[in-house]
């Protein structure tokens, strides 16, 4: 990693350990073979290891040829955005909240009032008027 980071090793093969806390200026490609295989957040943190500096930068995703309908929507989003916080809400609508008190960490829970992806509009102007209330 050393002698990558110092430019006199150009080519790093890694596990996706090197999601978070790598930050090489001079990398400006990654593959990420198995792509369907990842989260939205996993993948958004992988493709920040690259492009961190003024060099032209590409993160290629390499899929399997039978992708399920979420794989094919993950990629879609990856496609489109680099916004981490649109990266998030739409990683919320594909998997659920999942169990906030517990161990789940993907799936829907039963809310018995509101959904948060739903009915996030409404919970959104819930708040507004909530803060307007509290500033009368």
């Amino acid at each position: 990693m050393e002698r990558f980071k110092a430019g006199t090793v150009h080519i790093l093969v890694a596990t996706s350990v090197v999601e978070v806390g790598v930050d090489v200026a001079n990398a400006t490609c990654m593959v990420i073979e198995h792509a369907e295989r990842f989260g939205l957040s996993a993948l958004h943190q992988l493709r920040g290891r690259v492009g961190r500096s003024d060099l032209q930068s590409y993160c290629f995703l390499v899929y399997a040829r039978n992708l399920t309908e979420e794989g094919k929507a993950r990629l879609r989003i990856m496609h489109e955005t680099t916004d981490g916080f649109i990266i998030a809400e739409e990683d919320l609508k594909l998997r659920g909240p999942g169990d906030i008190t517990g161990l789940q960490q993907s799936g829907y829970t039963a809310f018995t009032l509101a959904d948060p992806v739903r009915d996030q509009k409404i919970l959104e102007e819930a708040r507004r008027a909530a803060f307007s209330l509290l500033l009368e």
